[in-house]
């Protein structure tokens, strides 16, 4: 069996860093964006699978030709948050972890489909890498 890939959506410092986490770890990641700016940057950090989509064009979300596990998505705003939340619970049956500094869109988050809805300001997020690694 092929081995998942984690997605992650990291439209901020906290969900780059996370991403450099995953790159320091040898990990099979994936990253999904929806601009061609992040899209030059990440590959510019050595990135190798960026899944560029138009996230108000539903015929654009078409699976990736690799199985996609764990999920992360770093809320930038809201409206982004939930788009990407409904693409990627299309794609895997795997847990979807929200990573935000607000609280008010928890209940938002988990009617739409997210596991886990991780509130933290503080953006350490090497925790969600070990959590991985210890199944």
């Amino acid at each position: 069996m092929e081995e998942e890939f984690v997605l992650v959506a990291a439209p901020n410092p906290v969900g780059l860093k996370f991403i450099l986490l995953l790159i320091a770890a040898k990990r099979n990641f994936a990253v999904l964006v929806n601009n061609k700016k992040e899209e030059e940057v990440l590959h510019k950090l050595g990135v190798r699978h960026v899944l560029r989509i138009k996230t108000d064009d539903e015929q654009s979300w078409i699976v990736p030709p690799f199985p996609i596990g764990r999920c992360y998505i770093f809320e930038m705003s809201m409206t982004l948050t939930c788009r990407y939340l409904q693409i990627c619970r299309r794609w895997t049956r795997d847990q979807i972890f929200i990573i935000t500094p607000n609280r008010n869109p928890r209940m938002i988050y988990k009617g739409l489909g997210a596991s886990y809805v991780i509130h933290s300001v503080s953006g350490e997020v090497g925790f969600l890498l070990a959590a991985k690694l210890e199944q």
